[in-house]
């Protein structure tokens, strides 16, 4: 039996719900951040299945919901691989996650609005200066890992 996929405003409300009590770096309620990534991936042409994983792309790594819960997702199976193929691993090398990020259908491009997001100045102004470098040199990094202009 085949389940009706979520629709995107349910995987928005899902993934707002689930990161409810984080806050990003600055300090910021998380699902600003999930919902400019969503935009992102909007705004550079991807369509429903990008768009879906941009709202839950760091959900499994943040914990926020399990690798069982995406298992049994009533979500499209390229949505599912895009999220698992962003999911970082604990002492994951860069290389390795990169690789598994452009050899996934459709994960590049939602990596990218989240790196861009990540990178923005605006967000980054708020940090601290050793914070401020140190992921300025890893978003830099991973863009050039997955081939992304500077």
């Amino acid at each position: 039996m085949t389940r009706t996929p979520l629709s995107l405003a349910d995987v928005e409300k899902l993934a707002r719900a689930a990161h409810a009590a984080q806050t990003d770096k600055a300090g910021r309620p998380y699902a600003e951040h999930l919902a400019a990534v969503a935009h992102g991936v909007a705004t550079r042409g991807g369509d429903p299945d990008q768009i879906a994983a941009a709202w839950l792309h760091d959900a499994v790594e943040d914990h926020a919901l399990t690798e069982e819960w995406l298992d049994t997702a009533a979500l499209s199976s390229r949505t599912k691989a895009i999220v698992r193929a962003l999911t970082k691993h604990p002492g994951e090398p860069p290389e390795s996650y990169a690789r598994r990020i452009l050899t996934t259908p459709g994960a590049l491009l939602v990596k990218e609005a989240d790196l861009a997001h990540n990178a923005d100045p605006g967000r980054l102004a708020v940090l601290d200066e050793d914070t401020r470098k140190r992921l300025t040199e890893k978003y830099a990094r991973m863009r050039a890992l997955l081939g992304l202009p500077a």
